[in-house]
């Protein structure tokens, strides 16, 4: 895990520079939000690490133990971290939305960057261009300035937070996470097998719960205290 200093950042979309799309409207207006210091994942959580909690594999691209573990829904993670803190004794969860994108912003310390860590995608990301239609195993390209590996491409991550496309607009301004219901959860970061618009550290997609597929995986997060 990677200990990310509590801080204050603008989240939502701009055009960066090196930026070839255009805003989504969920991912706007641009404000200020502050969070508390927490930890996030260094890696995605791999398949190897999910067989030795769950006792099975669900993902697509098997015989890679380092590669992140895939086809897994939200309600699937929640089972798994469940699992996962009554053996460790921790409390890991999911990161919120907002805890994602600082993340993969870099904290205090990135760049104003389009993907985690660079405007070079290649750099930092396996996405549909690089990957050769298929994940890759973890930590395979450049981190960002936090030390954190992967949250631009190999695979989507889900969140904590309910999907709400106006919530950016009314949204708390300290500690966000997100509304208080929803149909469908958040994911971030693209995947293998996404285009590079996908892979923005501002980018937004959503799912069902209860959906999952060979792009969509995720990382643990945990509260500082």
């Amino acid at each position: 895990m990677i200990r990310v200093p509590g801080g204050t950042f603008q989240m939502g979309c701009k055009e960066e520079k090196g930026d070839q799309g255009n805003c989504p409207q969920d991912a706007r207006p641009l404000h200020e939000v502050t969070l508390d210091a927490f930890s996030i994942g260094k890696y995605e959580v791999t398949q190897e690490l999910w067989e030795s909690v769950m006792g099975n594999n669900p993902s697509e691209f098997q015989n890679c133990p380092k590669c992140p573990v895939e086809n897994v829904s939200w309600d699937d993670v929640q089972d798994f971290i469940e699992k996962l803190n009554k053996r460790t004794g921790k409390e890991y969860r999911l990161p919120t939305e907002a805890e994602w994108e600082y993340a993969a912003r870099g904290g205090t310390k990135g760049g104003q960057y389009v993907y985690s860590g660079s405007n070079d995608l290649d750099a930092v990301g396996w996405y549909a261009e690089n990957s050769g239609s298929k994940t890759h195993p973890v930590g395979g390209k450049m981190a960002n300035a936090l030390g954190v590996y992967d949250m631009s491409g190999n695979v989507w991550e889900w969140c904590s937070d309910w999907y709400g496309a106006d919530y950016y607009q009314n949204s708390s301004k300290r500690n966000p996470k997100g509304p208080r219901e929803g149909s469908r959860r958040v994911d971030r970061g693209g995947s293998w097998n996404g285009n590079a618009e996908f892979c923005r550290v501002s980018y937004r997609d959503i799912w069902l719960a209860s959906y999952g597929s060979s792009g969509l995986g995720f990382r643990l997060a945990h509260s500082s205290k």
